[in-house]
This record gives C-alpha cells, structure tokens and sequence, in this order.
C-alpha cells in the first residue's frame, strides 16, 4: 500500500473517529421518540420546499460536471454528463473523501465515453475547483452582509470577519482574472493543465455559488418549521459547516455539519431537522444512486458482451 492510499484511510478513520464522538454528542441527549416527535413536527410543505431545493442542488452538480468536461473540449452530451455526475456525487458525498470515492466512480463512466485518464483527472479537478469557488463566493457573501453570526462563531471582530469575506471574493476574482489573460500552460509530469477560458471560468462561479445557495436554502426551510430563521444565518451556518467539514475530512460531513449548526443555529437547530436535511440531502439520493449505478453497469456489461468482435483487417490471417 502506497503513502497516499495510507493518508487517504488515514483520515477517512480519523473523520470516522470524529464523526461518531460529535453524533453521540449531539443524540446522547434524545431518544428515539424525541427525535422522531421532531421530525413529524416539520410541515409537509417545509419538507417539500427542502427536497425542490435539493433537487435543484443535484442538477447544479451537474453543471460542475459540464463544466469539466467543456474544459478538456469534450463534446459528450448533457444527459450522459448528468448521469455520471449525479451517480458519482450522490454515493460519494455519503461515502466520503469525495474527490477519490466521486473520483474513481466518475472514470467507470466517462472511460466507458471514449476519455482518457488524462481527461477524467481534468474533469474532477475542475469540478473540485468549482466546489471551492462556489463555496468561497457564498462565504465571502454571507461574511460581509451577516458579519455578526461569523464573528460570533470565529471568535473575531466584525471587522475581521467583513475582511475575510472580502478576501474570498478577491480570491474568486483573482481566478476570473487569470482565465482572463493566464494562457500559459503548466506542465506536471506528462500532463498539461492551462487556465480555462472567461466563460467557462464565470459559468463554473455562478454554478458553484447558487450550489451552495440552494443547499442553504434546504437547511433553512427544515429549520425554519420551529419559527423564522434568517436565511443569511442559515448559510452563514452552512458554509462555516462545509469549512469544518473540509478540515475534519468526516464521511459526508457526518456529525460535523450538525454539530457546526447547531453551534451557529442554537435551538433554531432542531434536531428533527438536521435529522431532516441529512435524510433528504444525503440519504435519499445514495439510495437513487447506487440502484441507479447498479442498472448502469448492468447495462455496460450488456452492451460489452453483445458487441460484435473486431473485424480482422484484409489480407491478415485470423
């Protein structure tokens, strides 16, 4: 076993470490009942509006796919895109350390496409691009607009906050002026890397950045069934959740994302909602996706076993 699979099972054991101490932390203090008495107190129409936005979420998911395989000039249609995408975030944003688990399931597809290694690398390196603009847009956002909840949580002053919400935007910024006028390419070993074009630079933080707006939106609408609950606290709640969740590497951001929103929602948080937001958001789509992966490789193994064998050129003896 190579130092990087070692590192990789490393922290996925520690994020597993991390992530039960935090749900024992959180659930210790309900039972079953509690639990299940607060997630029949959420209406049916906050549990509706949660799964639309949910939805739209995946399809912007979509869009970081797109986005990656426009990048290595790869025609490949949306709803073939669509497919791969969605099977390989929907089972590895619950699996964990998504950018290998989504990683290795999205090569399966895009290989079985006509793309090479080199592409498929390209692929999950600009979706995880887009991941962190979007993420870096939303915070620099809610930090400026809502600097009260972020200096509370971070311990900072609300000046320092606002500065580091700047500091984000100027990072997205400084990434749509090197799409700009950065043509140069970067060589690492036998790959090429080059910056990708204005367009596709900004599409990736629209995408990126109504991504994350759509989840906060979910969040919001669980938590907002025990009374009103700003949306700015909510994705400021959220966002601060996808940072701890990026350092603690947890599966799915399982007990993290709770326990930061909690942290940041107080009792706003109920527990019936964020039981909620993780059924809805992570549940619901592994248990679309892996069915759904089932039938796709059925269907490749299919096609594999009834596809004619290659025609020997002429004047070549079998």
């Amino acid at each position: 076993m190579n130092r990087n699979k070692m590192l990789a099972y490393g922290l996925l054991v520690l994020g597993l470490v991390l992530a039960t101490y935090l749900l024992w932390n959180i659930f210790s203090e309900y039972t079953w009942s509690d639990i299940a008495t607060s997630v029949s107190e959420i209406p049916p129409y906050n549990l509706v509006m949660a799964l639309a936005f949910t939805a739209a979420s995946y399809v912007c998911l979509t869009g970081f796919d797109w986005c990656g395989v426009r990048y290595v000039d790869n025609d490949l249609s949306y709803p073939k895109i669509g497919l791969a995408s969605f099977i390989s975030l929907a089972i590895g944003q619950s699996v964990g350390l998504a950018g290998l688990s989504s990683g290795g399931l999205r090569y399966r597809y895009y290989a079985h496409w006509g793309m090479n290694t080199e592409d498929v690398a390209k692929i999950v390196l600009m979706s995880g691009i887009t991941v962190a603009i979007g993420l870096l847009m939303l915070t620099g956002i809610v930090m400026i607009i809502n600097p009260a909840d972020g200096a509370e949580v971070l311990r900072l002053g609300e000046p320092a906050v606002i500065g580091i919400g700047a500091l984000c935007i100027l990072v997205v910024g400084g990434y749509l002026v090197l799409a700009k006028f950065a043509r140069a390419p970067v060589r690492i070993r036998k790959w090429t890397f080059k910056m990708p074009k204005l367009r596709l630079a900004l599409a990736q933080v629209v995408i990126g950045t109504l991504n994350f707006a759509l989840v906060a939106a979910a969040l919001r609408e669980l938590m907002s069934a025990g009374g009103d609950v700003s949306y700015l606290k909510a994705a400021t709640a959220y966002v601060l959740a996808n940072v701890a969740i990026i350092v603690s590497h947890a599966p799915g951001g399982l007990g993290v994302l709770e326990a930061t929103v909690r942290h940041v929602m107080g009792d706003q948080a109920s527990i019936g909602s964020l039981v909620a937001f993780r059924v809805i958001y992570f549940f619901i789509p592994l248990a679309i996706g892996i069915p759904l992966a089932l039938v796709t490789e059925a269907i490749f193994r299919s096609r594999k076993t009834h596809s004619p064998p290659p025609v020997a050129e002429a004047g070549k003896v079998g």
